[in-house]
C-alpha cells in the first residue's frame, strides 16, 4: 500500500502539468527527486537513532535504576518525528530547466530556490556513493564561480542524472562560449 500523501516519481512528475506553487506563472515545469531517495533517508535515520535508543536504555539500566531506561523514549521519539519530517522534505526537492536557467527549489519551513544560469556553470558532476547505487540513485553536483550558488540535485536516477549532466554541460559551452 502506498502513501496518499506522497507526490508521484520522477517519471510521473515529468508527464504531470507544472508544480503549483512554483513561484511565477511562466509555464514552468518542475520534475520532482525520485521516490527511492525517500526510503534512503529513512534507512539513514533508522540506521543512527535506533542503535543510540538501545544504547541509551542498556547504559542507564545498567548504571542507574531501570526506569532511567526510559531516556531511550527521547531517540525513538526523534524517529518517529523524523520519519514525517523526511517525507515533507522530500516533496519539497525539484528542479526545472528553462531556456537560460536551471532552478534548484527545495525547503520545507524555509523554502530556497536557487537559479543556475547555464553560461555561469563550471562543472557539472555525477555522483552516487554505496548506499544510493544500492537504491538506484545518483546526485548532480553544480559548480559556478561562486561558491554560494552551488546546486545539488539529490535523489535522480543514474540515466536521469546523466542526461540532465550532458545537457548543462552542453548548454554551459554554449552560453560561455561568448565570454
Amino acid at each position: 500500500m502506498t502513501d496518499p500523501t506522497l507526490r508521484p516519481s520522477a517519471e510521473d512528475a515529468a508527464t504531470a502539468a507544472p508544480v503549483a506553487g512554483g513561484g511565477a506563472d511562466d509555464g514552468t515545469e518542475w520534475r520532482g527527486v525520485e521516490r527511492a531517495l525517500l526510503p534512503l533517508r529513512r534507512f539513514v535515520l533508522l540506521a543512527c537513532l535506533l542503535p543510540l535508543a538501545v544504547a541509551t536504555a542498556v547504559a542507564t539500566a545498567l548504571l542507574l535504576a531501570p526506569v532511567w531506561a526510559l531516556c531511550a523514549l527521547l531517540p525513538l521519539a526523534a524517529a518517529a518525528w523524523g520519519w514525517g519530517a523526511l517525507a515533507r522534505n522530500w516533496r519539497s526537492w525539484r528542479y526545472a530547466e528553462r531556456a537560460d536557467d536551471l532552478l534548484v527549489s527545495r525547503g520545507v519551513l524555509w523554502r530556497e530556490t536557487t537559479v543556475v544560469p547555464y553560461g555561469r556553470m563550471q562543472l557539472v558532476e555525477v555522483t552516487s556513493g554505496p548506499l544510493e547505487r544500492r537504491y538506484g540513485l545518483a546526485r548532480l553536483q553544480l559548480h559556478t564561480a561562486a561558491a554560494t550558488t552551488d546546486a545539488t540535485i539529490p535523489g535522480l536516477a543514474p540515466a536521469e542524472a546523466e542526461r540532465l549532466r550532458d545537457r548543462l554541460t552542453e548548454l554551459g559551452e554554449a552560453r560561455s562560449a561568448g565570454l
